[in-house]
């Protein structure tokens, strides 16, 4: 007897009118596109994803443009009756623990044939997740013996067609989830990643391929470029060498010259005071002498004296009295003194010519100095955000002056000076060496050197190290100081047209040169650098038109070579 359930069954189409030609399932969202075959929503709008033109993927039918979907919401209403007399499916958790439980029931032959072997197949003992490809024994030798193929992983053949399916639907990855960064199969896209961006495995796989040659290319130029760091590296130090030897003979041989001047002062201190010696002890004899003599003289005249005093003749006694009553000739020897200290002042003389003889060759080493420092020379220039409104810098930010009046507002900057006549240089130093050059002409009054970042800018400020200043300056037409605390007296035999400054961040010096007459000025040592360091330029006020003239930075020079050898002449 036919029962009404049975007549119902009966008039339900056919299962395979109601599944999607991509992905095979029940459809899901259904559309009609113009030439009348129908899809999921997702799966044509994935496959077009795809393809460089837009088709049918059934009678291939091209579509100048894509066409506008809508979801057929009759066709989605009979799915849906469809879908009620359909079998009862398994839940995502059951499946997952079916497929726990029941591997054999996804492959179920023992071997997998190696996937290079031409004809006859061996069987595979390795297969590789990152070639997706099963390896006989002799095929797997490069990935054993490459370091590269080397950090790829292997697996059992077994479980690898395992990786191309989905645990939990056991069908095809063939989409991948951009929220999740997974590869999910058609099903996973309608249940737990419904509402994810998933694309096909095809597109992502082209833009990830194009990322790895991307990366690939950085990488290559990362590569290229650490490896001229490096070849600079080991020419710097071949350099660095080389110059450190020519450095030690030049060292020595100034060690040598100063100890043969010291020993030629030695030799001559020596005659000096062997000389003074003799000529005492030839004055002493000669003293010696003549006090012999008188002593014999007055002997001689107390003998006669005597004999007078004990004469019995008065007659005689007084002939002779007159001509023995004078006493001989004799010298005023109370003031008369041989000096046993002969060296006094020798001894001083020679040191005072070692002392200008070091000078000079500290003079010739500075010079020499001085002179490799234009290898270091940078282009320096003024940074107006950080000048105070007093000052007017030149168009090409090479020159500062002070202005007889404050300019019309400017912004309020942390970086800006607001009482002080300072201002900045545009670049920041962090590391390595750096020099450049100040005309400061006849100026009565200025201050250059270098400053760190986090310096303070607003109200009255300290020039000096411990408030992050390392400068020089020169007040009333006077001396140069260094503003160091307390301040330095630099005390020079010509005060300088051009200040030269050179920064070694490295090394912690601050060092400053008379730019043309090549001879050192003052060095900061042992400083320690945290920051990034600019240059510090200062004016000052005019004093009745005295200082009106500008700071001017000096162009560049011509760079000398690098490793200069040093030649001191000595005329001692």
């Amino acid at each position: 007897m036919t029962t009404q359930t049975d007549r119902n069954m009966a008039s339900v189409p056919t299962e395979v009118q109601f599944r999607c030609c991509i992905c095979l399932d029940v459809y899901t969202d259904p559309v009609s596109i113009p030439c009348g075959h129908n899809f999921c929503l997702d799966c044509i709008v994935s496959f077009w994803d795809t393809k460089d033109k837009s088709e049918c993927p059934l009678c291939k039918e091209t579509f100048k443009q894509r066409p506008e979907l809508r979801i057929n919401r009759g066709f989605a209403e009979i799915i849906e009756i469809f879908k009620r007399y359909l079998p009862p499916t398994t839940t995502e958790e059951e499946e997952v623990d079916v497929a726990k439980h029941s591997p054999n029931q996804i492959f179920e032959a023992d071997e997998v044939p190696c996937d290079i072997c031409p004809g006859h197949k061996s069987e595979s003992v390795k297969s590789c997740l990152v070639c997706q490809a099963s390896y006989c024994e002799l095929h797997l030798a490069p990935h054993l013996r490459d370091p590269a193929l080397q950090r790829h992983r292997l697996t059992d053949p077994a479980t690898f067609p395992a990786s191309h399916l989905c645990r939990k639907h056991n069908m095809p990855l063939t989409m991948f989830c951009k929220k999740d960064q997974t590869p999910v199969c058609v099903r996973c896209t309608e249940r737990h990643h419904k509402h994810h961006v998933t694309v096909p495995m095809e597109k992502e796989s082209k833009r990830v391929k194009i990322y790895l040659r991307e990366t690939k290319t950085d990488i290559q130029q990362m590569i290229h470029a650490r490896l001229r760091k490096m070849e600079q590296i080991k020419n710097s130090v071949d350099l660095s060498k080389k110059i450190t030897e020519r450095e030690i003979q030049s060292s020595s041989q100034v060690c040598t010259l100063l100890i043969n001047a010291i020993k030629r002062q030695q030799a001559g201190l020596v005659e000096e005071l062997e000389e003074r010696q003799e000529k005492a002890e030839r004055r002493a004899e000669e003293l010696l002498v003549e006090l012999e003599q008188e002593i014999n003289d007055l002997q001689t005249r107390s003998s006669e004296l005597q004999h007078l005093e004990l004469t019995q003749h008065p007659l005689h006694l007084l002939q002779s009295f007159p001509s023995l009553s004078q006493l001989p000739s004799t010298k005023e020897w109370s003031e008369v003194a041989v000096h046993s200290d002969n060296c006094i002042g020798a001894v001083r003389t020679a040191i005072s010519k070692l002392v200008d003889i070091c000078q000079d060759f500290g003079n010739k080493l500075s010079a020499e100095e001085a002179s490799k420092m234009d290898q270091y020379a940078v282009d320096v220039t003024l940074d107006p955000e950080t000048a105070s409104g007093w000052l007017v810098l030149s168009p090409d930010r090479k020159k500062v002056s002070l202005s007889s009046q404050k300019k019309s507002p400017l912004t309020d900057s942390p970086q800006r000076f607001d009482s002080c006549v300072c201002v900045l240089g545009k670049q920041s130093f962090t590391s390595g060496r750096r020099y450049w050059v100040i005309q400061v002409g006849d100026k009565t009054d200025w201050d250059l050197g270098v400053a760190r970042e986090s310096i303070n800018r607003k109200g009255a400020i300290t020039v000096r190290p411990d408030s992050g200043y390392w400068a020089i300056c020169r007040r009333k037409g006077g001396n140069l100081s260094a503003c160091a605390s307390p301040s330095v007296t630099l005390n020079l035999q010509e005060t300088p047209q051009k200040v030269g400054i050179f920064l070694d961040y490295e090394e912690g010096l601050v060092s400053f040169y008379d730019a043309e007459a090549k001879t050192h000025i003052y060095t900061y040592s042992g400083c320690h650098f945290s920051e990034p360091l600019y240059p510090y330029f200062n004016p000052c006020v005019q004093d009745n038109g005295k200082n009106a003239a500008p700071l001017i930075i000096c162009p560049l020079e011509g760079r000398v070579r690098e490793g200069r050898d040093i030649t001191i002449e000595s005329d001692v």
